[in-house]
This record gives structure tokens, sequence and C-alpha cells, in this order.
């Protein structure tokens, strides 16, 4: 019941277009009743009221009664003929007619986002950011190499489609039905392993000719709020050198291995961006990094060619995510000081406007788990004044800019059989939208003070 409120109250949010003709048909139906009233004159007046009103006490009752029932009749005939327009038209959209003019009205004048990443955790922010804008990029890093993805990149020689996967599935309007489906993984045959998704998207590669085009027919397919994108269309690895001076290749192989990471490369160089990318960085009102994994989602996509150079000029506002716990094999015992470290061998971290880290212990029981795993929460080492990097092992210190924003992000998710810490999706996005909206209301607002 909760929810059907919420989805009619969706009709009277502002942008929806729906309130003015409402009040307008309203308008028309108070101006016909009034017609009828001059036309017919007092007499009818009177006689309506001798016959609905037996007494001078009920006036009162049966009028509020009358116009509720008015009030309540019209919105039902509103929507019934609503639904009976849309059932001949697009009967999927029946019953969503809310959520379709939602998105495609009011979502759509939402501030442009690039997202970059890869894994399970850029998945994690489309899904709160789609809420908000359906003006969303989400660049993906197209560089596994494990899993079903790196074997359908070894069998069939195409790019590996799993994170891409994830975040189409993410920015899908029923994203329930269609992670269900598209998520779904054989258990037996030559198909074991893999997922139903990454078949698709296969399939209408061969089908297409090209990863991006199988990837906007996918899109299309699902009705996405935002387009995904690969980093690169060329086939390329990646190769860590560690720090006894070994060099491992391939992004499953270097998540394995238990060896600190000194540097993180890519087999070829230059490597060319997807043709869109750019352009979509250099035009953003948001460009956000992260979360996901330091050395193997986030920094891939700066290492190809003019990426995080775009970046830099770019006049977004921009924000770098934090990790919630520290990853196996990449950044054991790496505080938050350290993430940016390390993102600062890759990129300016000055031209960054936020840098935000969760502040919502982890239960106890879980981190028991994470700890058993070699993971522990990343610890915030920022000083909120000024941020002065120094040598390694020296406490980071904050400037004005970048800002470091702490909040409760944490969320427990069950995923394989076991409960898993996760950003909040709707909290990190509602953040991060409340960044924006207040850093663009300044400017304006000290522009009015100087003409007045």
């Amino acid at each position: 019941m909760r929810l059907k409120f919420k989805k009619f109250l969706r009709w009277l949010y502002p942008g929806m277009g729906v309130k003015r003709w409402a009040a307008l048909a309203t308008l028309a139906m108070l101006a016909f009743i009034f017609g009828l009233i001059l036309l017919f004159g007092r007499g009818l007046v009177r006689w309506l009221y001798a016959l609905l009103v037996p007494a001078p006490g009920y006036a009162l009752l049966i009028g509020g009664l009358l116009l509720a029932g008015g009030v309540a009749g019209t919105a039902l005939g509103i929507q019934r003929f609503l639904n009976s327009l849309i059932k001949g038209v697009a009967p999927e959209a029946l019953g969503q007619a809310g959520e379709v003019i939602y998105a495609q009205r009011v979502l759509s004048r939402g501030p442009s986002v690039v997202a970059l990443g890869g894994g399970t955790g850029l998945s994690v922010l489309l899904r709160g950011l789609k809420e908000h804008t359906s003006n969303i990029t989400a660049v993906v890093s197209v560089m596994d190499t494990g899993g079903s993805s790196g074997r359908l990149r070894r069998e069939m020689e195409i790019l590996p489609p799993g994170d891409i996967r994830n975040c189409i599935i993410a920015l899908a309007d029923d994203e329930s039905r269609i992670a269900a489906l598209f998520q779904h993984r054989f258990r037996e045959g030559s198909f074991n392993g893999h997922s139903l998704g990454n078949l698709v998207i296969a399939g209408l590669q061969e089908r297409t000719g090209r990863f991006d085009l199988a990837i906007a027919e996918m899109s299309h397919i699902l009705n996405i709020r935002g387009q995904v994108l690969p980093a690169t269309l060329e086939q390329v690895d990646l190769i860590a050198e560690m720090e006894d001076g070994e060099f491992v290749r391939g992004e499953e192989e270097i998540a394995r291995d238990a060896r600190k990471i000194k540097k993180i490369f890519l087999s070829k160089r230059p490597v060319r961006p997807y043709e869109q990318i750019l352009e979509e960085i250099s035009q953003a009102e948001v460009i956000v990094l992260g979360p996901g994994s330091l050395f193997t989602s986030i920094i891939p996509n700066l290492l190809v060619e003019d990426v995080a150079q775009e970046i830099e000029r770019a006049s977004a506002t921009k924000f770098y995510i934090v990790n919630l716990m520290t990853q196996p094999g990449e950044t054991d015992g790496f505080t938050a000081g350290d993430h940016l470290r390390v993102l600062g061998e890759y990129i300016d971290i000055s031209k960054l406007d936020y840098i935000v880290i969760n502040s919502q212990p982890v239960p106890e029981p879980l981190l028991r788990q994470y700890e058993a795993d070699h993971a522990v929460p990343v610890v915030n080492d920022l000083e909120p004044m000024d941020l002065d990097l120094g040598p390694e092992g020296s406490k980071p210190k904050l400037k004005p800019k970048p800002k470091v924003i702490t909040a409760d992000l944490l969320e427990i998710v069950e995923l394989e059989g076991k409960p898993t810490v996760k950003h909040n999706s709707k909290r990190l996005a509602e953040l991060i939208m409340e960044e924006v909206r207040e850093r663009s209301q300044r400017p304006r607002a000290i522009t009015k003070r100087r003409i007045l």
C-alpha cells in the first residue's frame, strides 16, 4: 500500500508536467459548473440544495463528501484513462507510467555524471546515481582475465563483458528482475560458470560485429538510465611491477599475488580511449573515481591515453570514493592516505574536489570474518585542513582542496551466501548530489550579492 502511494506521489514531483494539466482540468470543470449555474439560474441551485440537503446541518458534511468524491473520481478517471491508453500503445509500461514519465522528464534534467571504475564498486555507485539523473556515463575497465569474462576473452577473442554487464544491470529500470535473469550462472555443461548476461553480450557482438554496438544493443533492450562505455576497444592486459622487481601480467593474476605492487601499467602503449569518452569527460558536470579496486579497476582507466589529463582539465566537480576495506593482494594495510599517494602517481589529485571516506564502523562479527581473509577497514588518516601527502610513512594533511567528507556509508548485503560490506548506494549518491547542489549554488549567490 505504501509503495502504491509513493508511486502516486511521484506524479506530483516538480518537472513531471502533470500538475499544470490537472489544475487546468479542475479549472475547466469549475468553469463548466459555473456555466450551468449562469445558464439555468438560481433556481437550479435551490433545487439541488433542496434535493441533497435534507436539513441545514447536513450542508457541510454532504458538501465535503461531494468535494472529496469529485476529486477522487476525477483522479481515478484520469488514471484509468491513461492506463487504457498505455495498454494499447505500450503494454509493458502498464502500471509504471509515473516511473516512465519521471525518468524521461525529471531525471533527464539531472547533472551529467561520468563515473570511472570497474568491478562491483562501480555498479554500487550507479545504482544510487540513477535515482537522481539519467545523464550518466559509466566508463568501465575492460582488462579482466578471470572467471567467465576471462574465458570468453580467450575463447571468442572479445573484450571481457563481466564488469560491463554489472553496470548495465545496475542502470536498468527494473533492476531486480533483470539481475535475477542476467546474473544467472550456468552450473553444467560447456556453459558451466558463465553468466547469462555475459553470453548475451558475446552473442550480440557476434551479431553486430563490434563490442561497443553489443553494449549499446543490450543497453537499449534493458532500457537503462544512462550509458555504459568501455575504456578502450583494444585488447590489452594489466602488468604489475612488484616490490621485488618481478612482473606479473593479467588482472586476475595480479589480484592473486600476495606481493606488494610497486607500479601498474598496460601491456602496450599508447592505448587509445573509446572515441566518446574524452568528450563525455570534458562536458561532465560531475566526475567520480571509485569505489573499486585501486590497482585493477580505477587506475587502469587512467592509463588509457589522455583520460587522466582530460579529467584534470575538466571543469566538473570531481570525487574520489575511498574503499571501505583493504583488498588482499592489492592494498594490504593501506590507509586513505596510502590510496591517495598511489592514485597521485597516475593523476594530479590536487585537481580533485572531494575525497569521500566512510566513518561507520564495521560490526565486530563481520570484522572478524574479514580479518580471516586478511582485509581490514580503510583507516582515515587525513587531517581536515591541508592535504600534503609528503613522503611515505608521514601523516597526510589536507589543503582547502580537495575537501575530505566523512559519512556513514556502510551497508551489509548477502553475497554468495555470506554477509558482505558495501557502500550504501542511496546514501553515497545523495551525498554526491548534495555536495554538487551546494557547490553550484555558491557562485550564483556571490554574483547576486554583487549585482545588488
